[in-house]
């Protein structure tokens, strides 16, 4: 065999040297990058056509190759002024605790395997659980993300509200606004698109609950089964936060399970000023909490909660001949008894890491800053004319459109989604459209906590310095 690992190891233990002191530098040097770095066709088809080779390359030549060619070509959502996903820069510290679980190459499915790691993973849970207002029985876990997560809560709720002659007319709630991973986790846990009633929202996108309770009379009467509303804290589209007091007391009304779509906006409970918006979440049975979007963690890194843990275990414990002498006893807990990963990394050690170094005061500055960064994005917008703003500033979001008068509907979608392409395209910032009452509209999501009010309120001006520039050529 012509692989050497030992050779293998010294060139890599010299390759790291460079490249750990040249990327934590990078994180110093983000705002000089253009916000997207798109990969152009040249260099795509080299990369098709370098196939994979029967006898290995040298290790620096691939080395230099993902650097130049792969990492470099990204939209660096770690930028302080990429306002166009959810998803939020990532600190160092969070990296760093990737690096080492990924060296350690930790299997956190049980405590045979991994002890150490699935006590700061039930920690952690248990830290989150605290802040989410759940009882002492409430218990989860770390999935990949927030589509994960909200398959795994919905399928306890499965389990926990219907029988198997049910399932067939068993009906499920969300609303205009609820992400789409929630209508992807209910097919695959076995749901028809005919079971599932989506509720308008209100004007401010939240789920209308006047409408909830007529549908959900309407298909009780019809000879239905309602058994789950999804209620979302932190809309992807506007930032909005559903009534959740309301829609509990809809829930226990009718023996529903309440799931909280938390995955973006359940980060709020860390900031003392501002988690009274989420007042009712401890009323749920279960939430989705992703801490790489707003906590600074590097994917992946999401957390699915429970009230009572036992219906985790009820869906998913299972306990072939192979793994009996890896059955957990009193105090400990086998996380592959929880969700549907056998095989799982342990995703909660860098975000430990995190907690443990910057402390939940400082993340709660953090969300709050993102707070602030739409607010002075809504302030810089009222100076201007010809701007219309759809959804205020809330949580770090803000919709909004340029729309003089005497412009045709059609014409506005074009010019706006012009604006977007071009301040893209200049590099300074990245911000992406979406659709708000059949509306095309610019969209705002800022989490940065390094963005300053100056950079917010520049980036506004460009967007108006490009649509005048749009508007003048249109009229021309």
């Amino acid at each position: 065999m012509n692989f050497n690992m030992n050779d293998q190891r010294n060139q890599m233990g010299e390759l790291m040297q460079e490249f750990i002191p040249a990327m934590l530098s990078s994180y110093e040097n983000m705002k000089s990058k253009d916000v997207f770095g798109i990969t152009d066709k040249a260099l795509i088809e080299r990369l098709r056509s370098i196939g994979i080779p029967k006898e290995g390359r040298p290790l620096r030549e691939v080395f230099q190759e993902m650097l130049d060619s792969v990492y470099t070509n990204q939209a660096y959502l770690q930028h302080p002024r990429c306002f166009a996903f959810i998803p939020c820069p990532v600190s160092p510290l969070s990296w760093m605790g990737d690096i080492m679980t990924s060296a350690y190459d930790l299997h956190a499915g049980s405590w045979m395997l991994s002890s150490g790691a699935s006590c700061i993973e039930q920690e952690v849970i248990q830290w989150m659980c605290g802040l989410a207002g759940y009882p002492q029985t409430a218990g989860g876990l770390f999935v990949s993300g927030g589509s994960m997560a909200n398959l795994t809560a919905l399928a306890a709720a499965r389990d926990a509200k219907l029988t198997d002659e049910e399932r067939t007319r068993a009906v499920a709630y969300v609303s205009e606004q609820t992400h789409s991973s929630v209508a992807k986790g209910l097919h695959i846990i076995g749901f028809r698109r005919d079971q599932v009633r989506k509720i308008p929202t209100d004007s401010a996108f939240r789920m209308d609950t006047r409408a909830l309770r007529k549908a959900i009379e309407q298909d009780t009467k019809d000879g239905h089964r309602p058994f789950v509303v999804v209620a979302t804290a932190g809309t992807t589209n506007v930032g909005s936060i559903d009534p959740l007091t309301e829609i509990s007391a809809l829930c226990k009304e009718h023996d529903m399970w309440m799931h909280v779509d938390g995955a973006y906006g359940a980060s709020i409970l860390v900031s003392s000023k501002y988690r009274h918006l989420l007042r009712g979440i401890e009323l749920s049975d279960s939430i989705s909490w992703d801490a790489h979007k707003w906590l600074m963690q590097t994917y992946s890194c999401s957390a699915v909660l429970v009230k009572d843990l036992t219906n985790l275990e009820q869906s998913f414990s299972t306990h072939p001949e192979y793994l009996k002498d890896a059955a957990a006893k009193k105090d400990q807990i086998n996380f592959w008894d929880l969700g549907p990963e056998l095989t799982r990394p342990a995703r909660s050690l860098k975000f430990w890491i995190t907690l443990q170094v910057m402390g939940t005061e400082s993340l709660g500055q953090m969300v709050e800053h993102g707070f602030q960064l739409a607010q002075w994005a809504e302030d810089e917008l009222k100076k201007l004319s010809d701007w219309e703003i759809i959804s205020p500033a809330q949580q770090a979001i803000i919709n909004f459109r340029y729309a003089p008068k005497d412009i045709s509907e059609n014409q506005l979608d074009c010019i706006n989604q012009q604006i977007a392409q071009e301040i893209s395209d200049s590099g300074y910032a990245g911000i992406v459209t979406t659709e708000l009452n059949e509306k095309k509209v610019l969209r705002i999501c800022a989490l940065h906590p390094e963005t300053t009010e100056e950079e917010m309120r520049k980036t506004i001006r460009l967007l108006n310095r490009y649509a005048c520039g749009l508007s003048s050529r249109l009229s021309d």
